[in-house]
């Protein structure tokens, strides 16, 4: 254990103090945010200010959760980045060719096209930064196609547009208007400008765009390459260790009963038990959000001819999808420490009063942020209201900043709350202690790691904020919800005598370091192309690799799951809960692993970054590992407090099918395949193309997307049967004493 302590310890120091590193050259090389823009002749193209305020009208309306940036954000709309740069582009083009007695670029001859390209080329690339005034110079040319532009922006989004799910008024003062065409072009600017003394833009070369020759730079493709010989590499050598080490240690005698059979809950955790009617709550209400928003990509602001977008425009809606997931995986999360912890430890005096203190807490950041999401998309907030109160215009981490701050109350009241119910058994010093601690460390991570929602402010240079952004999303989701996953699932078959606990320990310990090795570092493969320095792909790739290793063996967990439902007769009663912990293990191996790593390579994200690609991977991911995991730890902990339960079997039995199988359709019928259109559109033509709406409303393209209708009706349905069965457990209390099977364990 000593060695495994240590191990643990320097992947830690060393992986944090990489990404720390990385992080600072961040801060020193994000491309510039200019105070002015001006043309040659000395006009005025975008005045001081006008950049940061256009960021306060892009959060206004959500941020990444309409259209996206540099690739970040959602799907329906088009990537603001790519869009304008190639509109400028093509304005540039039309003019000079004009200038040349054509009538548009499109009607020159192919020499005469590659010539212009070429003009273009060096102009655009050219970078005109200049750090002492912060002024950016263009060409008088390419301030009037800047100038159609703005005109174009401000009559899209005053006026709306069906295709993208944009609602007529999103903006309608002349002035913010234009201050969101200044956001709009710096992210273009930085996209297709040089670092200063390099070839390669600030965002790697992304998007493509054959205008200017943007295109995958050599690192791209060197970086690729050896994430692969990793991944191999790394895939070999954990199946030797697999293959050398000796058979895990199991008991030498099994418990004849259900060892929680008989036990007393405690106050505080009977007091759980409205956590998961909470759960229930916002696990259907997300598939009602996430029903409207897929519906919105085909229909634009309607819902089946309900005008819903006047009340729900379409950012509003998947905004609450995303937070929503959030937050029922993280009740659940927090509802099973809170249940399991008082068992191992003690219930520690006026437990129950905190556990109802965090649940009123909870209820107040899930009403509060999602009105306050409502009303700053619907214009009902001022620029610092929508701040603070509405919308950080950041996908994942989407509360307003009061908010967060109340979110970071409540996880570190939840931490409090579980160390202080463990810390009798931490202080025994038995087998029971290392997987204990790596419990603790595992909550005290989840609640520790929200902080970083604070790294970024209100006007926080695009780069930066999303590099605390993903030290959010990244470190929770394929960092330490791993390790707790682990943690969790490897405690409960210790708690009921299945594996030892200095076994259950060990292997625990082990698999925080081979997780995190590779899932600190790998925070940067979400950084690639987000104005980040070459040394962000480089490293982001080859240990995102490394984190697709252990993912590989996850089919080993599933079978050892499978194994103990069969372990003893009494364990039957488990089967439903380790039902859903082989399917995280499938979705882990699938979705993280799989999915995962077909976008995670350079050269791969440089053609897919926010297309519907992403998303496959997000929601075999996040709901098929976390999500699954969150409903397996519903039952488990319900059971635990009701050991006499019986189980609802029919209807378990359609819930976890359906969920399983309509996650597995919605992806492979819908979107999978559309992501893979728009891979060979972004390919082919540029990546502006893959998201605009003439390819994206073309006949087989809206076919597959109404496709998805038939994975996410057997999902909703699966999920409703399982909110069913909850209700029939908790509130109707389906228990019939002692259970034969479980008190005659011959039977």
């Amino acid at each position: 254990m000593r060695r495994l302590w240590l191990g643990l310890s320097l992947v830690l120091l060393l992986s944090f103090g990489i990404l720390a590193w990385v992080g600072s050259r961040i801060y020193q090389l994000a491309p510039p945010i200019p105070d002015r823009v001006v043309t040659t002749d000395g006009r005025v193209v975008f005045g001081s200010g006008e950049v940061e305020a256009g960021q306060d009208v892009w959060r206004s309306f959500g941020g990444m959760e309409l259209g996206s940036i540099w690739g970040h954000g959602s799907y329906v709309a088009p990537d603001w980045t790519a869009d304008w740069l190639h509109r400028e582009l093509v304005a540039v083009l039309d003019q000079w060719a004009t200038s040349a007695s054509a009538n548009s670029y499109a009607a020159m001859g192919a020499e005469d096209q590659a010539a212009l390209r070429e003009r273009l080329r060096r102009e655009t690339r050219l970078n005109t930064y200049d750090p002492a005034t912060r002024t950016i110079t263009v060409s008088p040319e390419r301030a009037q196609a800047i100038d159609a532009n703005v005109a174009y922006y401000a009559q899209l989004f005053a006026q709306g547009n069906d295709d993208y799910a944009l609602p007529s008024g999103t903006v309608t003062e002349p002035a913010r208007a234009h201050a969101l065409s200044a956001f709009f072009f710096w992210s273009a600017w930085a996209a297709a400008t040089d670092r200063p003394g390099d070839t390669v833009t600030y965002t790697s070369n992304w998007p493509h765009e054959p205008l200017i020759a943007n295109r995958p730079t050599p690192d791209s493709i060197v970086w690729t390459g050896v994430s692969i010989l990793m991944l191999l590499g790394g895939i070999g050598a954990l199946a030797f260790w697999h293959a050398a080490k000796r058979k895990e240690e199991v008991p030498d005698v099994l418990p004849a009963a259900d060892p929680l059979l008989g036990s007393s809950p405690t106050p505080s955790q009977r007091s759980t038990v409205k956590y998961f009617w909470v759960v229930c709550g916002l696990l259907v209400l997300q598939i009602c959000m996430g029903i409207i928003t897929a519906h919105y990509g085909v229909e634009g602001n309607g819902l089946f001819g309900i005008a819903l977008a006047k009340v729900l425009p379409y950012s509003a809606a998947r905004s609450w999808h995303v937070q929503l997931g959030i937050f029922w995986i993280a009740t659940a999360w927090l509802a099973a420490g809170l249940a399991i912890a008082p068992s191992v430890g003690s219930e520690p005096r006026g437990q129950r009063l905190l556990v109802n203190v965090l649940f009123a807490a909870l209820v107040l950041v899930v009403g509060g942020s999602l009105a306050g999401q409502l009303l700053a998309i619907n214009g009902q907030l001022d620029a610092s209201g929508v701040w603070w109160f509405g919308h950080s215009g950041y996908e994942y981490i989407d509360l307003g900043r009061i908010f967060q701050y109340a979110l970071l109350a409540g996880l570190v009241l939840w931490v409090v709350l579980v160390a202080r119910a463990l810390w009798p058994a931490l202080k025994r010093r038995d087998v029971q202690r290392p997987l204990l601690i790596m419990l603790l460390i595992s909550t005290i991570a989840i609640g520790a790691f929200y902080f970083a929602a604070l790294g970024a402010g209100r006007h926080t240079n695009l780069a930066i904020a999303e590099y605390w952004r993903w030290w959010v999303v990244h470190l929770w989701v394929e960092g330490f919800f791993e390790v707790f996953a682990t943690v969790i699932i490897a405690f409960l078959f210790a708690r009921l005598g299945l594996v030892r606990y200095a076994t259950a320990g060990r292997a625990s310990v082990l698999a925080a370091s081979i997780f995190l090795a590779g899932g600190v570092i790998g925070t940067l493969h979400h950084l690639y192309f987000s104005g980040t320095p070459t040394v962000a792909l480089a490293l982001g790739s080859v240990f995102s690799a490394l984190e697709v290793v252990p993912l590989v063996f996850l089919g080993y967990d599933g079978w050892e799951n499978w194994r103990h439902t069969r372990a003893t007769p009494w364990m039957r009663q488990y089967r439903w809960p380790i039902y859903f912990f082989i399917a995280v293990a499938f979705w882990n191996v699938v979705g993280a692993g799989l999915f995962g790593f077909m976008i995670n390579p350079p050269v791969a994200l440089y053609y897919m970054q926010g297309l519907n690609t992403t998303p496959v991977h997000g929601h075999t991911a996040l709901f098929g590992v976390y999500g699954m995991l969150g409903l397996g730890l519903v039952l488990f902990t319900v059971k635990s407090v009701h050991p006499n339960l019986v189980w609802p079997e029919r209807l378990l039995k359609i819930g976890f099918w359906a969920i399983n199988i309509g996650l597995g359709a919605m992806v492979l019928i819908s979107v999978l395949p559309v992501g893979l259109l728009q891979t060979w559109a972004a390919i082919d033509v540029g990546y502006w193309y893959a998201r605009s709406s003439e390819f994206l409303h073309t006949g087989p393209m809206e076919t597959l997307r109404w496709l998805r209708i038939i994975g996410d009706t057997v999902f909703a349905i699966g999920a409703i049967v399982f909110v069913v069965a909850i209700a029939r457990m908790t509130i109707g209390r389906r228990r019939e004493g002692a259970n034969l099977e479980s008190t005659h364990p011959a039977a």
